[in-house]
């Protein structure tokens, strides 16, 4: 504290500057070089950030409002590239247009079961019996197509995919076959009848 300033400032210890490490220009850089069409597709798809919030809200609602629309598109024309991802991929083009080529007793089960509802309110006794009776027939009729589709779906699909993952194929293809054939989405992209 009292000595004199020139034994103090020998006595500093010495600071040493590190330079920065420069990388060798033959060293690999950890992951590969992107394609000039990829690169030029990140430059472009890099937007600045808004300013306000009320500025971000109303850009990603028009971007969530775009992505609906192309998906909605998709699903109508059946363009593989723009469908949800529950829809993508060949094992499930190869369900839907199993279910779609064949008749399923369980796409008439809506317009049978306004029938069958319309003979149970009806006075008479008879047409009440009817009814219950035709209700545990559609029933047991969709349970036994239900389980026909399962057992030859999950042969095709073993045969045409046998390396391919098939979790979730049967049930996906049993709930398409419940819808009436008009409201399927994607839309049905082959005939009735016709070879798959």
């Amino acid at each position: 504290m009292f000595r004199r300033r020139s034994q103090a400032e020998s006595e500093a210890p010495e600071t040493v500057t590190v330079e920065p490490e420069v990388r060798d220009p033959e060293a690999p850089k950890g992951r590969p070089t992107p394609k000039r069409s990829e690169a030029q597709a990140n430059r472009k798809s890099r937007v600045t950030p808004p300013k306000d919030r009320k500025e971000a809200a109303r850009v990603a609602r028009q971007r969530a409002r775009e992505d609906r629309e192309a998906q909605r598109t998709a699903l109508v024309t059946g363009d593989e590239r723009g469908l949800p991802v529950r829809d993508k991929g060949p094992v499930r083009r190869f369900c839907r247009d199993f279910v779609d080529s064949r008749i399923s007793a369980a796409e008439f089960f809506l317009p049978s079961a306004v029938l069958i509802l319309i003979m149970s309110i009806m006075p008479s006794a008879t047409l009440k019996n009817i009814s219950l009776l035709a209700w545990a027939f559609a029933i047991v009729l969709i349970i036994l197509d239900s389980f026909r589709l399962n057992f030859t779906l999950k042969k095709q699909l073993r045969k045409r995919f046998p390396d391919a993952n098939l979790k979730g194929c049967t049930p996906y293809a049993i709930m398409r076959s419940l819808q009436m054939r008009r409201l399927r989405l994607p839309k049905p992209q082959v005939k009735r009848g016709e070879k798959i």
